[in-house]
């Protein structure tokens, strides 16, 4: 790879990193400090307990975007040059990452209701769905760096598949129960690993012995 797409690699790259960062900090703009009607304790606690869905949406949504830029870095990272295409796949995942602070705001605020939710995972399906788009024709391997196993590759690209998924069952529930309906996006640490595992998952061998050597 040539110093000057090495430069715009590393350009890219930072610049994915500020949005991820910026999009991540927005979520908690979004959560005002309360105005209690009254003083004391108990005033407190009951307007810090009506922000709790707006608590939830943070640390969800933290969770979702976090997800997504730790697959994005580690994605980069494996790639020693990249086609000029994916300067505007990649900044189309950017919009949809960038929009989250409001789909999770909309779902914060309207936590039982059915549009907002399904708004919400809506956005993530799409966001999902960029990502497994972009590292899709990232992880080529013309692009890859030495030393980078197909394994890894295909167990990239599966996890991948995890978001867009949860996203699209909680936007199925979301129709019945709008509350619960996020919990599946809840879960996405685990189901990362789960996809992940089933794309390294490599054919059984029967270890030989001295009997069948000879």
């Amino acid at each position: 790879m040539s110093h000057a797409q090495e430069q715009q690699l590393e350009r890219l790259t930072f610049f994915s990193d500020a949005v991820f960062a910026i999009a991540i900090t927005l979520l908690v703009i979004e959560i005002h400090v309360p105005q209690p009607e009254g003083t004391g304790d108990a005033a407190w606690l009951h307007a810090l307990a009506e922000l709790l869905p707006h608590f939830f949406g943070f640390v969800l949504s933290f969770i979702v975007v976090g997800a997504l830029w730790a697959a994005h870095h580690r994605v980069f990272a494996m790639l020693r040059g990249f086609h000029p295409s994916l300067v505007w796949r990649n900044l189309v995942l950017l919009m949809a990452v960038a929009f989250t602070p409001f789909s999770t705001a909309l779902m914060s605020t309207h936590s039982n209701e059915r549009i907002p939710e399904m708004f919400y995972a809506l956005n993530l399906v799409v966001a999902g769905l960029l990502q497994y788009r972009l590292f899709h024709s990232a992880l080529r391997t013309e692009y890859l760096r030495e030393g980078i196993e197909e394994g890894d590759v295909i167990a990239m690209r599966r996890r991948s598949l995890a978001l867009p998924c949860m996203a699209a069952l909680s936007f199925v529930l979301a129709i019945w129960a709008p509350g619960p309906s996020n919990l599946p996006l809840a879960l996405m640490p685990l189901v990362v690993l789960w996809f992940a595992r089933g794309g390294v998952r490599r054919p059984h061998t029967t270890p030989t012995t001295d009997a069948d050597a000879t």
